[in-house]
């Protein structure tokens, strides 16, 4: 494989809130040797020269934490400039997974004009939001991101919000897609939680969803969703059902949790750290440093082999389960978080109501766009400029040097001109 994606934690998991269900603070313990963690200017260096000297036609940088504008907005004047520096031609994407407290109209306009799409961290309206999404002195936060919402907006920058689901917020599935999309943020992510209880190891911790509450959830989501389809088109993106989409049309997903196999991309953590997975952050998928190790080779690695693997190795259940194909067995982590759940997916009980529910939609979305691809590419025929020409024969290369005979080129728009 070659790296095209790298996920970096600049500021590792430290954060300017402290939120309940964070999975991330935990990753303290790994560096305790300091009490802040950042990137140096000398590891970003190497970082992104490796990454450019390695990838073809594009690469992808999503910065993320713990909170990653704690990094300042410096460092990341000194990340576009380093991948100007050393960049071979490439497209170069870069996101920014934020919580918002700290973007202003200099931090919009920088990233409007180097086009980073920023996530921002909104679990939905006050309530729902500033349950568990607050700062360490227990403020709620919404007021402030709805704040840095509009600032976003008004630069142009484009905005996804990414919600976490909990068992609370999972009961106003309505209410938070609503008060997302009057706030304009069309495009929308939902990342189910489950964590392992703090105290009681062998339980899940109690804001972790259930598989009923989630999939209800789904359920009518999916209808808002489907309403919302303009003419066969949607008006809003949903993350997963857009995933679940490519399915249907015969297509990989762009959701790691929905391939078949994971390990494609890796995580670099503020010391140049390199895991597998932002979800297995641990020294058992430790698998070296951007300084002294070549990055390539890390994600073509055995170790790296092995942790994609574990995808594929489903219980009994998923192997014949009718949906497999769609969900092939859901997020590896959702398989560990809660000790009850014996290597099951969390949340398979959610996802066999949902996909059940949503076939016939999803059935009918997929042969309304196939039906669209057809009309475009026979409205895109019928736009042709008739060739007028020197008499040309019907199975002689076209002379417009398309390199197709000219009855399935310039000659379709117009009589043939001889046998």
């Amino acid at each position: 494989m070659i790296l095209q994606d790298v996920l970096v934690k600049p500021a590792g998991p430290d954060c300017n809130m402290d939120c309940g269900y964070c999975f991330y603070l935990e990753k303290l313990g790994l560096y305790p040797e300091t009490a802040t963690h950042r990137m140096s200017h000398d590891v970003l260096e190497v970082l992104i020269r490796k990454v450019m000297g390695g990838a073809t036609e594009q690469v992808v940088f999503s910065w993320q934490g713990g909170e990653p504008t704690l990094m300042g907005l410096d460092f990341y004047r000194r990340v576009v400039m380093l991948q100007q520096r050393f960049g071979r031609g490439q497209t170069v994407g870069n996101g920014l997974q934020t919580n918002g407290l700290l973007l202003d109209r200099t931090w919009a306009r920088f990233l409007a004009d180097y086009r980073f799409l920023v996530g921002l961290s909104l679990d939905g309206p006050e309530h729902v939001h500033d349950r568990y999404r607050v700062t360490a002195a227990g403020r709620g936060t919404w007021a402030a991101v709805i704040d840095a919402a509009g600032v976003l907006q008004d630069a142009g920058v484009a905005v996804n919000a990414l919600s976490v689901v909990t068992e609370y917020s999972a009961q106003f599935p309505e209410e938070i897609y609503v008060h997302h999309k009057e706030l304009g943020l069309d495009h929308m992510q939902f990342v189910p939680c489950v964590e392992t209880h703090a105290e009681n190891p062998g339980r899940a911790a109690e804001f972790s969803l259930t598989a009923r509450t989630y999939g209800s959830f789904l359920c009518r989501l999916f209808d808002l969703w489907l309403e919302d389809f303009v003419e066969g088109k949607p008006t809003t993106s949903v993350r997963f059902f857009d995933a679940i989409l490519h399915r249907y049309l015969g297509q990989e997903p762009p959701d790691c949790t929905l391939r078949r196999q994971c390990g494609d991309y890796l995580v670099v953590e503020h010391n140049g750290d390199v895991f597998s997975c932002d979800f297995f952050v641990e020294p058992k998928w430790l698998l070296g440093n951007v300084v002294h190790d070549n990055l390539q080779a890390l994600l073509n690695s055995d170790r790296q082999a092995a942790f994609g693997c574990l995808k594929s190795s489903l219980p009994p259940k998923c192997v014949t389960c009718e949906w497999l194909h769609l969900c092939t067995g859901g997020c590896t982590k959702d398989r560990i978080r809660d000790p009850g759940d014996h290597g099951l997916n969390h949340f398979c009980e959610a996802y066999l109501r949902f996909f059940d529910h949503a076939d016939a939609g999803f059935r009918r979305l997929a042969e309304e766009w196939r039906m669209g691809e057809t009309e475009r590419a026979e409205a895109a025929v019928g736009n042709r400029v008739p060739f007028a020409g020197p008499k040309v024969g019907r199975n002689e290369p076209c002379p417009c040097g398309s390199g197709m005979k000219f009855k399935k080129c310039c000659g379709s728009n117009r009589p043939s001109t001889s046998a």
